[in-house]
């Protein structure tokens, strides 16, 4: 049996340090030529992959490894899960504490990955794309860590607080994230609808300027709903009154500002941010820690896991496969002002299309798709960018751990163990 243990540790041991020995050759050794730097995008779709897995290792750890932690029969480990959560007066309520905890975990370990590789493909852009199966055999050591070690300091109070401060920050980051899918949603309908004109006749493309306006419809329907259910529900309280009061008049303006003051204004655009600062209203007023204000005290909200995980989501998917995320996060416009070379403009190879089929050009050009790809590879300034990806994956870490958790609150039932954390989430 020990020759067992020992196998096992020596396995164990020999794939560490084989994942780091590949990491550090990585990191020190030059497997492409200098001349060929990546992206900023690269390396992002296996970023995104791996946050997705830490997403599903907090929902087990919160909902199955966390409830039975008393059946543990290593009493360091079960100690280990209660830490700091010893207090809190039922047994009910450490197991939600545990859970919590075992969010945090999960959370925080992403969060150390996303931060170290960050700052190394700052140093190193190449970093980004490179040792992907050993980073994964690392992040996986990482997480099991984290069960060994004990709540209180690490996970509460510290990854925490850094998960509240992370998660303000991603709210700032959100908007862009939205705007700039709203108006990628809105350019490909105005787009198609230019398209049907020509293709199908005058008056064709009507069809999808009339989804927009009803994309637009429900947006700003729902966001109404949503603000009268609040102050049919949360109101009567100063506090709630203004917050929502406070939506809705700033909703109303930014979007008459949007429509009148800016050239590049989209209906669509602000239906998307008005019924976003909708969501954000709603899940303050939920967390009211005054009972009369607020008489969902207490109970776990269904509602604002599910939409905040759907948020984490949508920017998982803008973070691994938006075409304008490299625009949106700087690289592409260093890279375009250094292809640019000032005011000089580049030669455009001429010649005549017909059926998809070119005559007369004198140079053979590159299609757009694979213009782009020999941009984003061949130019340096291309990759300054990429550790701002790693960053937005960092934050987006602390917004699913203060989702799952409900900001660090301690609730059954209709019971709360810390209000005071209802006040923080609030604000």
């Amino acid at each position: 049996m020990s020759g067992l243990i020992a196998a096992g540790i020596a396995g164990i041991t020999w794939c560490f340090c084989t994942a780091t020995a590949s990491l550090c050759t990585s990191w020190c050794g030059n497997d492409k030529p200098s001349t060929v730097p990546p992206s900023a995008t690269s390396g992002r779709k296996r970023s995104v992959v791996l946050l997705a897995f830490s997403v599903v290792v907090a929902l087990i750890y919160q909902y199955a490894l966390a409830p039975n932690y008393d059946r543990i029969s290593w009493q360091y480990l079960s100690d280990a899960w209660t830490s700091g959560c010893e207090d809190l007066g039922s047994v009910e309520m450490t197991q939600v504490c545990s859970g919590n905890a075992g969010v945090y975990r999960a959370a925080s370990a992403a969060f150390v990955f996303f931060v170290i590789f960050g700052i190394a493909a700052k140093c190193k852009p190449t970093s980004n794309r490179e040792a992907w199966p050993a980073k994964y055999v690392l992040f996986l050591f990482l997480l099991i860590g984290t069960i060994f070690i004990p709540n209180d300091p690490i996970f509460i109070p510290i990854f925490l607080w850094v998960a509240r401060v992370g998660s303000v920050l991603f709210i700032l980051i959100q908007q862009l994230i939205l705007v700039d899918i709203a108006y990628n949603w809105n350019t490909a309908w105005i787009d198609r609808s230019d398209q049907a004109e020509l293709d199908e006749g005058p008056g064709k493309g009507k069809k999808w300027l009339a989804a927009i306006l009803v994309s637009c419809g429900i947006l700003y329907i729902s966001s109404l709903a949503g603000i009268i259910i609040m102050y049919i529900h949360f109101g009567g309280c100063a506090t709630n009154d203004a917050f929502v009061s406070i939506t809705l008049v700033m909703t109303f303006l930014c979007t008459v500002v949007q429509l009148t003051k800016s050239e590049t204004g989209s209906l669509l655009t602000s239906g998307c941010m008005t019924l976003y600062a909708t969501y954000l209203c709603g899940a303050a007023v939920s967390k009211n820690p005054d009972a009369v204000c607020n008489p969902k005290l207490g109970e776990t909200s269904t509602w604002s896991i599910v939409i905040g995980l759907l948020i984490a989501f949508v920017a998982m998917m803008w973070t691994g496969w938006s075409y304008t995320t490299e625009k949106r996060l700087g690289g592409a416009e260093r890279a375009a002002d250094e292809n640019d070379g000032g005011d000089e403009e580049k030669p455009k190879a001429g010649g005549l299309v017909i059926n998809n089929e070119s005559y007369g050009a004198s140079d053979s050009p590159l299609t757009e798709s694979e213009n782009q790809g020999e941009s984003s590879s061949t130019n340096p300034a291309s990759s300054g960018s990429s550790w701002k990806l790693n960053a937005v994956l960092a934050l987006i870490c602390c917004w699913y751990a203060m989702t799952l958790t409900g900001w660090g609150a301690i609730e059954n039932r209709g019971d709360i163990a810390n209000p005071d954390v209802g006040e923080v989430s609030m604000w």
